[in-house]
């Protein structure tokens, strides 16, 4: 007797793939602690610094807090709930609110004083010099 295999379907699939979609976003529970990391992040390194930027749409440069203690970068802040009319019943909510932290392990020291941060179109840009004696530097050598 030939046994016969069972092949799961295009639709079984989908079935599968929108219950795994539901289940990652079930993890949320609408503030900043999913299992994602917010605000996602960008490192780009060069030999003098490093260039950080961050997505924060919907957060107010003065809800914003940015540190750099050594070799460690801190991003805080709160990004608030949107205000609605008193009668509306939310149906969907897959955008999260509340306080976030998010640090950043840079590979060089950062000359703090001199970090300049800009948020424009919901995008944070942190410009982090690298300290001056921890630049790379060309060595000349000499023939006899």
């Amino acid at each position: 007797m030939l046994r016969r295999r069972f092949v799961p379907s295009g639709w079984d699939e989908l079935t599968r793939l929108q219950r795994e979609m539901n289940r990652l976003f079930d993890t949320f529970d609408h503030d900043f602690t999913p299992s994602v990391h917010f605000p996602a992040v960008n490192l780009w390194l060069s030999e003098d610094g490093a260039v950080v930027t961050a997505e924060l749409p919907g957060v107010d440069v003065k809800d914003l807090e940015i540190n750099v203690v050594g070799e460690t970068l801190s991003i805080s802040g709160e990004r608030k709930p949107e205000k609605l009319s008193e009668n509306a019943v939310c149906h969907r909510q897959e955008r999260g609110f509340g306080k976030f932290t998010r640090m950043v392990d840079l590979p060089f020291a950062v000359d703090s004083n001199k970090v300049q941060a800009t948020l424009e179109k919901g995008i944070l840009r942190i410009l982090l010099p690298r300290v001056e004696q921890d630049r790379p530097r060309k060595i000349t050598v000499k023939t006899n």
